[in-house]
């Protein structure tokens, strides 16, 4: 996924000379054929995405038990388990000579690069065979391996599953199961003794030679990548009902949303599906078009309007009891990219009482590139959160050109709200990346860019159906990409 979406933004971000919804259109024939197979390849992978779950934790800490319960309550989901244990090395004659004092608990017993090799496969949607482990032999081919198909959650589970950053950087979701060392010590003994028949003499020297200080030494320095930490393992069933219910969030979103988790799609219902479907349709009138297309600016507005910092606030109510509730930030002010942007404006204006509103203009040509022809921002915008109005998130040129423009203003990244109606992948993907602080509130996501860069099905050029004006009357058109 990396290496493609890569060659889409770099590509995006070249093609200077090429823009929509009404900007003129130069040098349009380089690329354009790279592009669409590229931004094809891009999101056909991107569908193909699992949510992979690492859970890792100390030996008998219970991992095993918090991945059979999360499996067990995602009955509706595909969902496969991929165990560490699975990828430890063959061991060499020499090593079985001497297995007693060799160190299973140490990063170099697994064979990393298979993992990430399977794990790979799996994110692309491919069947793999997985290793299984015979630990009486200590050899991967004893057994058959095990045929896993593609999924969609995968938990990944093991000791050192958060040690390599490369196999971090595959999860969406990092869980550590913090589980008291008597208690692991404990269910060791008790699995070793009866499940393996070793004495409890061998057992306690091998966890006071290698089990305790690889602990120490490589697992637990490694809770703090986890965004979820589970005191007392498979017993917290609170915890554990609390990460499925955030998981099937999850799946329930666009597969964008699994990958940057600052993009936010409002919950579609019938109603906004009602209200695109009539501001889509080219045949409807410039009044309708128009009262529909406020109603989800409105709708938008006031997602986005949510994710304002806030402070706990009471109130006495006219019965004279109590209301505890917040007072949100008053530091605000929207920036509109003119023109289509400026069609936001009213429903920001109904939901903030005298919001002070910034305006920019830009414009592209030929191979100029992107020119900011105009300007006017509130001179305090740096210490105010911004929220950025466009209603067409496209290419994702425009939208970096004013993202970058309010950065040089002062205003911090993650103080900037970006909202749109509709977003193509290529746009999200250019200014995730570029900017992975800001938010971004859209009400649908689209199959993506036409081969002259529009997007797709989209709803034409916003401006011109919104202000009911036609190309030919414009001398500068502002983008609404």
């Amino acid at each position: 996924m990396g290496s493609t979406s890569k060659s889409v933004v770099d590509l995006i971000e070249a093609s200077s000379g090429v823009h929509f919804s009404g900007f003129h259109m130069d040098s349009l024939e380089q690329g354009v054929k790279e592009m669409e197979l590229t931004t094809a390849s891009a999101t056909e992978e991107l569908h193909k995405q699992p949510f992979v779950i690492g859970v890792a934790g100390g030996a008998a800490s219970g991992k095993t038990t918090v991945c059979d319960l999360i499996i067990q309550q995602l009955h509706d989901q595909r969902v496969v388990l991929v165990n560490q244990d699975s990828f430890y090395h063959n061991l060499t004659e020499e090593e079985l000579k001497q297995v007693h004092d060799y160190n299973f608990d140490h990063p170099d017993a697994f064979d990393t690069e298979q993992l990430l090799c399977v794990m790979e496969k799996l994110r692309h949607g491919q069947a793999v065979d997985i290793p299984n482990y015979d630990l009486k032999s200590y050899k991967n081919n004893v057994f058959p391996a095990r045929r896993v198909n593609p999924s969609d959650v995968i938990l990944l589970e093991g000791i050192l599953i958060f040690h390599d950053q490369r196999v971090r950087d595959l999860m969406n979701m990092k869980i550590f199961v913090d589980t008291d060392a008597d208690v692991r010590l404990a269910r060791r003994i008790r699995r070793d003794t009866v499940e393996k028949s070793r004495d409890i003499g061998t057992v306690l020297d091998q966890y006071s030679k290698f089990v305790k200080p690889a602990f120490d030494d490589f697992i637990l320095p490694t809770k703090k990548y986890a965004d979820i930490i589970i005191p007392r393992g498979g017993d917290n069933h609170v915890a554990i009902d609390l990460i499925v219910q955030h998981i099937r969030t999850k799946l329930g979103q666009h597969d964008l949303c699994k990958i940057y988790p600052n993009l936010y799609v409002i919950h579609s219902t019938f109603q906004i599906r009602g209200m695109h479907t009539l501001i889509r349709d080219a045949q409807t009138t410039k009044h309708d078009f128009v009262f529909y297309a406020d109603r989800l600016i409105r709708l938008v507005v006031e997602h986005g309007l949510g994710h304002l910092p806030f402070t706990e606030k009471q109130v006495i109510t006219p019965t004279g009891s109590v209301y505890t509730g917040v007072d949100f930030c008053k530091r605000l002010c929207g920036v509109s990219v003119i023109r289509s942007g400026e069609s936001m404006e009213n429903a920001l204006r109904a939901c903030c009482k005298g919001i002070k509103i910034g305006k920019i203009l830009i414009h592209r040509e030929g191979d100029n590139g992107q020119q900011l022809i105009y300007e006017k921002l509130p001179s305090d915008i740096s210490e105010r959160h911004v929220l950025l109005l466009d209603p067409i998130l496209g290419t994702g040129n425009s939208a970096v050109q004013a993202i970058s423009l309010l950065l040089r203003k002062g205003v911090p990244e993650s103080n900037i709200i970006f909202l749109n109606l509709i977003s193509a992948p290529q746009g999200v993907h250019v200014v995730c990346k570029s900017f992975p602080r800001i938010k971004i509130v859209t009400s649908e996501i689209e199959m993506g860019l036409n081969n002259d860069f529009r997007v797709i099905p989209g709803m034409g050029e916003f401006g011109d159906r919104y202000f009911g004006t036609d190309d030919d009357d414009q001398q500068v058109v502002a983008p609404s990409q």
